[in-house]
């Protein structure tokens, strides 16, 4: 008979018949009244007031019953932990139990039993399961460990428990090594700074011994453990290919990913020369393709995955395009995902083929499908220029079939592939111009009268065009105004004569009856410069510009290489780093890829942006949402980016270059009627201006960027007076002061050693606790001779960042032990932050904007500098001295803005925007950090310096 009668009665006074049936003595009866009590328990019945009758139970020799008193234990043991207590005596029993399994059962209920009273209790039984001559109760004890380690983590390192688990990692039994692993694994993800898996070249050979015999599931945490290792060299990296390369043909498909990210990590050291190098490209193909015949939830986790190796390294699936084409029956998510890959890996070789099937799906049911396949022949033109031709005549014959969604879709594209090739398909503006009507959709919208603003000279009826779109001007979306209204300003600027009333139209619809700030502005901006100066306007309006690149959504370089590093897990199907998506205590630490082979690493550290020669030579990348190049108020172009934005970085300079020279005097306030083209007046609005705008800004956003004045030279870091640190009378009459200093990139702590007992003092020796920053001594405490009574000795004692990391309360806590002959003394000091600012703190100003773009804003903070009299460039100077950088200085509205930015020993940015009134002696900071909790004490460390 099943087990499915136990869920069937729901009579009352149940609970009084199971306690009778739970005291029976026949062994059957006792079976069948714990297995109604589970089956009570699993729909959510309380039966908690059967504990110690059910706790009873737990002395038999049956081991289902065992297992089922288990379960219910672990279930109720939170609710009822003194009751708990009284199981304790048995599990002891248990785990020293001639049956393995039994032995395994306790130590695996023990770790799931979440109560700090009974935890103490269950040391002494997992350090003998930890030590048992069975693998399967050790590998059991492995993982106890780790769950233990989340309950009291002091005390699995009081005990030596941590120890004993890497002892495990030289395992003879695999399944026990793979279990080690992956509780050391779990373990050092909270506690990122901990050094728990100290991988050597003796150990990794362990793990790839045991990597062959292991389950599939060990087999995936060892894998994971061995991407986190650094080789030495390029060969000890090759020959942990050669050993890991056999997992791609696993069944598995999560042992697979695990293998390609282990070889795709390890490749970057390989030389490219080498053949072992083309052997591992071939070799990674066909499991790849192998995954793409599971189920469509596995495939779609498979090419999120293929996407990221793709843009990686797209030589390892270059000749597989034919598994990426659309099967009928895939859910449209593969579908778009499949689409995506395809063009990525799109070439002279393959666009033949590759159109003529983007060709059929554009015929497809599926709307959204279609709208993709039509844009990706916009990126396959883009991206392989002999195909342009090609794809332009395909775009124009689904123009032809006049379905709305396809006509818009193709219009957006052919704006882009103008972009990319300037005065080369032109012909077919007067197609486009045929479908105006039909257009309802903002984007289509907009790049309709983005072509229509750019080629205005070569369309008769441009201005009739244009007008017809302003008629309903505020139902427009603000993507279509803000579109509009440059385009009328670029006809305005071309036939200045015919389209007077037009333009002063739009820029009274944009300014005055517009609650759009960007709207606004723009208008504000346009009508200044058509006001002021219309040969600067021409050249601004009207600039070259700079041709589009083939991807405008290729993840950022050191993002693709940070999720490169975690693929096979969620961060890998987001596309994003697991910061941005994992909340809670435990500390993400961020991974990189190995520096290449054949390279240096400074050329390869994110921080190393490109030059501007470097700059000018990329292809600049400007990101898909319609054409904001002629948006001048966005100051970085670039989407949001995570890092350094590198390939984004050409545009924004460009931008920032469009608007340094010209602003200052376009924004001077001579706002006068200086003739427009075509000769008739034309002024600038009166005070329906903002307040700000006819203000000389002589500091405009050009000198955002123009560091002139106000960065100081260095004049040496502050260092705070020295305080009493431990008070004679509490150190049997040893008084020590001190301070903490930094000079030329070493922290120092300047001690004074007083004596004031009656007997002489030697043996002198220190000792710092685990702190947040790692500050450890650098050398010993040297007191050359014996401190006699009433002598005070001054010592500096070199610190350095490399001890082990734990987070303090507060952040900036130090606990000292300092030793003599006479007693070991205790005490605990706060050092200010600033010691550990570093001397490369200076970020370069376009990764400044980006970082600045892309640190949320709820990790903002501000903060108020009371009582401080200095100016700007005092202040810029002064915070020099202690390595914290001004980037850029600008004056708004009477007020200074400093721009700075610091960095931490441990790698940490803080950026700032200090606020500076000439009359008011309150400075407002604010602070963006990665980090948030760090802010607070940036903030100290800034009022400190300021004021001293």
């Amino acid at each position: 008979m099943t087990d499915s009668k136990y869920f069937t009665t729901t009579k009352k006074g149940e609970i009084f018949e199971l306690k009778a049936e739970l005291n029976s003595d026949k062994k059957e009866k006792k079976k069948e009244a714990v297995k109604k009590v589970i089956a009570s328990m699993t729909v959510g019945k309380d039966v908690s007031a059967l504990f110690p009758d059910v706790v009873n139970c737990m002395q038999t020799d049956n081991l289902e019953l065992k297992k089922l008193v288990y379960l219910y234990l672990m279930n109720y043991a939170k609710s009822q932990p003194d009751m708990a207590i009284m199981a304790v005596n048995t599990f002891v029993k248990d785990c020293e139990d001639p049956n393995p399994l039994i032995r395994a059962l306790a130590v695996r209920t023990m770790g799931c039993i979440r109560v700090d009273k009974i935890t103490e209790y269950l040391c002494e039984p997992l350090r003998k399961c930890l030590k048992d001559e069975d693998p399967y109760v050790r590998k059991t004890a492995a993982v106890c460990v780790a769950k233990l380690h989340d309950i009291n983590a002091q005390l699995v390192e009081d005990q030596g428990f941590l120890d004993t688990l890497k002892d495990l990692i030289s395992d003879s039994n695999p399944m026990v090594v793979a279990n080690a692993v992956a509780a050391l694994s779990e373990i050092a993800e909270s506690h990122p700074s901990s050094n728990l898996l100290d991988l050597n070249p003796q150990s990794i050979n362990k793990l790839l011994t045991a990597l062959n015999e292991c389950t599939e599931w060990g087999q995936i945490f060892i894998l994971d453990c061995l991407a986190n290792y650094m080789p030495k060299d390029d060969r000890e990296a090759q020959s942990i290919c050669e050993r890991v390369t056999p997992r791609l043909s696993h069944a598995n498909s999560a042992v697979v990913l695990s293998a390609v990210k282990v070889l795709m990590k390890f490749m970057e050291m390989l030389s490219k020369d080498l053949d072992y190098y083309g052997t591992l490209l071939k070799k990674l193909a066909p499991p790849l393709v192998t995954l793409l015949s599971a189920e469509p939830e596995l495939q779609y986790v498979a090419l999120r995955n293929i996407n990221l190796i793709v843009q990686k390294r797209p030589e390892i699936l270059k000749h597989e395009m034919k598994v990426f084409f659309v099967k009928y029956n895939d859910p449209i998510y593969v579908k778009l995902e499949k689409l995506d890959i395809m063009i990525r890996l799109a070439s002279q070789a393959n666009i033949a083929q590759v159109l003529a099937e983007l060709k059929e799906y554009a015929t497809e049911v599926d709307v959204d499908f279609v709208r993709k396949a039509v844009r990706a022949i916009g990126r396959c033109a883009i991206k392989v220029e002999q195909s342009a031709e090609r794809c332009v005549s395909t775009l124009l014959d689904l123009i032809q079939t006049k379905v709305n969604y396809v006509v818009q879709e193709a219009i957006v594209v052919i704006k882009d592939i103008f972009r990319k090739y300037p005065n080369k398909y032109e012909s077919v503006i007067a197609t486009l111009c045929e479908n105006l009507d039909s257009l309802d959709e903002p984007e289509a919208r907009a790049a309709m009268i983005w072509i229509v603003g750019e080629y205005a000279e070569r369309i008769d009826n441009a201005d009739e065009l244009l007008e017809s779109f302003l008629e309903g001007f505020h139902d427009e979306s603000t993507q279509v105004q803000l579109q509009l209204l440059t385009a009328i300003v670029k006809l305005f600027l071309k036939k200045p004569t015919e389209t007077q009333e037009l333009v002063q139209q739009v820029l009274s619809l944009a300014t005055q009856d517009s609650d759009n700030p960007d709207l606004r502005d723009r208008g504000y901006i346009y009508w200044r410069l058509l006001s002021t100066d219309p040969v600067a306007a021409k050249e601004v309006v009207l600039a070259e510009k700079p041709l589009i690149s083939e991807e405008t959504d290729l993840i950022e370089p050191t993002l693709l290489d940070e999720l490169i590093c975690y693929i096979g897990t969620l961060a890998s199907v987001y596309h994003k780093p697991p910061s941005a998506f994992v909340e809670g205590s435990r500390g993400v630490v961020h991974k990189s890829l190995p520096p290449r082979a054949g390279s240096s690493e400074s050329a390869e550290s994110p921080e190393a942006a490109p030059s501007a020669g470097q700059a000018a030579e990329q292809p600049a990348v400007i990101p898909a949402q319609g054409d904001l190049l002629g948006d001048l108020l966005n100051l970085d172009l670039g989407p949001p980016v995570s890092g350094p934005p590198l390939a984004a970085s050409s545009v924004q300079m460009g931008a920032v270059d469009l608007l340094g020279g010209g602003l200052d005097s376009l924004l001077r306030g001579d706002v006068g009627g200086s003739p427009a083209m075509g000769g008739s007046g034309f002024t600038a609005p009166g005070p329906a201006a903002p307040a700000g705008m006819g203000a000389p800004l002589s500091s405009g956003l050009g000198d955002l960027f123009d560091l002139t004045g106000g960065v100081g030279t260095l004049s040496g870091s502050y260092v705070a007076p020295k305080t009493v640190w431990l008070p004679a009378m509490k150190a049997k009459g040893l008084e020590i002061s001190g301070t903490f200093s930094r000079q030329v990139g070493s922290i120092c702590m300047d001690l004074v050693l007083t004596n004031k007992a009656l007997q002489v003092m030697s043996d002198f020796a220190i000792q710092f606790n685990r702190n947040s920053f790692g500050l450890a001594p650098a050398a010993p405490l040297q007191v050359h001779a014996p401190l006699a009574p009433n002598q005070s000795v001054e010592i500096s004692l070199p610190l350095n960042t490399v001890g082990s990391v734990m987070k303090m309360d507060p952040l900036n806590n130090l606990q000292v032990a300092v030793k003599n002959n006479i007693d070991v003394f205790y005490f605990s000091t706060l050092y200010p932050l600033h010691i550990l600012f570093v001397e490369d703190g200076k970020m370069e100003r376009q990764m400044f904007l980006a970082t600045w773009k892309d640190i949320p804003n709820e990790n903002e903070a501000q903060f108020q500098i009371k009582d401080c009299s200095l100016n700007a460039d005092a202040v810029s100077s002064k915070l020099q001295g202690s390595n914290i950088f001004t980037i850029a200085k600008r004056n708004v509205e009477g007020q200074d803005m400093l721009y700075q930015s610091l960095k931490l020993t441990n790698g940490i940015w803080v950026l700032a925007e200090l606020r500076i009134q000439p009359s008011n002696p309150s400075f407002t900071l604010s602070l963006k950090c990665r980090a948030p909790e760090v802010s607070q004490y940036v903030y100290q460390a800034y009022d400190a310096i300021l004021k001293n």
